[in-house]
Order: structure tokens, then sequence, then C-alpha cells
């Protein structure tokens, strides 16, 4: 599959923050695990990985948080100063050049669907996962779930690391 160029956007609530996604995600995540449910409030988060470079706010400015992660490597959550809607977080165990954009904030959030759920040991027992989407216990290898190209782009920022 050729790699998507054009530019996705997105934002909070209230329009204070608008930005752009520029071309795919390396990956789309479903995670089920409880830290995802607590802090999103849902059964479980849906987070689009993706270079920092390639998200651009174009409109307001973000607050951030940290908070604590069960790795012990903390998470920063950048949120709307105003409606404090998180438009996206930076796991730092991940390293701090990927940003986990949330689907959700994506003006179309139905183009990022999860190409893997992970945690699912701790999904709710009432959610239905969908045939032919990888679903893990904990984690998956990256190799196995990755593009090719993502794989390149991954390459590309731990190089920079």
């Amino acid at each position: 599959m050729a790699e998507q160029t054009e530019t996705v956007a997105g934002g909070c609530t209230c329009g204070h923050v608008r930005y752009e996604m520029a071309g795919p995600p390396l990956v789309v995540h479903g995670c089920h695990c409880r830290w995802c449910q607590r802090q999103s409030g849902s059964a479980f988060a849906i987070n689009a990985l993706i270079e920092e470079d390639r998200v651009t706010l174009t409109h307001g400015e973000v607050h951030e948080i940290m908070v604590a992660t069960p790795s012990g490597a903390g998470q920063r959550i950048s949120r709307c100063p105003k409606c404090q809607v998180a438009v996206w977080s930076n796991y730092l165990r991940a390293g701090s050049n990927v940003r986990f954009v949330k689907v959700g904030t994506l003006d179309d959030p139905d183009r990022h669907p999860p190409d893997v759920h992970i945690y699912t040991e701790d999904k709710q027992p009432w959610v239905s996962l969908p045939a032919g989407v990888p679903a893990v216990a904990k984690f998956y290898v990256v190799e196995e779930v990755y593009s090719a190209d993502s794989l390149k782009r991954r390459a590309a920022l731990q190089a920079r690391a």
C-alpha cells in the first residue's frame, strides 16, 4: 500500500486547539489496559502513533501535564487549556518523538480504526473485538504488526534518538 500523503485535521471539543497530522500513522492501537480505561473514562483508548514532526498545531496552544505510567517512564498529555480535552500524548518509554494522537479528536476518526488491539487481557468482558484485526493479551512484536513503511519510519526515529 502506498503511503498516504494527505493531511488530516483534528482538534478539541471547544475548537481552541486545531492540529494537522501529515500522512498515515505508524500504527493505530486499541488499548484495553486498565490505565487507559481510567484515563479515558471509557472501555479503551484509540491512539494513532505518529512522528512528532508530522503533527502540526495550527490553532491555539496545548497545556502539557505529566502523569505516572505503569512503566514508570511517565506520560506527557497535551490538553486544550480551555475544554481540557486530551488531543495527544507522549509516552516517554516510547520516546518523546512519537505522538499518540487521540483518534477521537480527528475530524474523521472513522479513517483510523485500530490496526491491533493490545492489553486485551484487561478488556471489558462486554467488548467484542472485530474479526481479522490482531488482538494480543499484552503487547505485540512490532515487526509482526507494523507495515514495511512504518518499520522504515520507526528505524529512522530510532536513528535520531
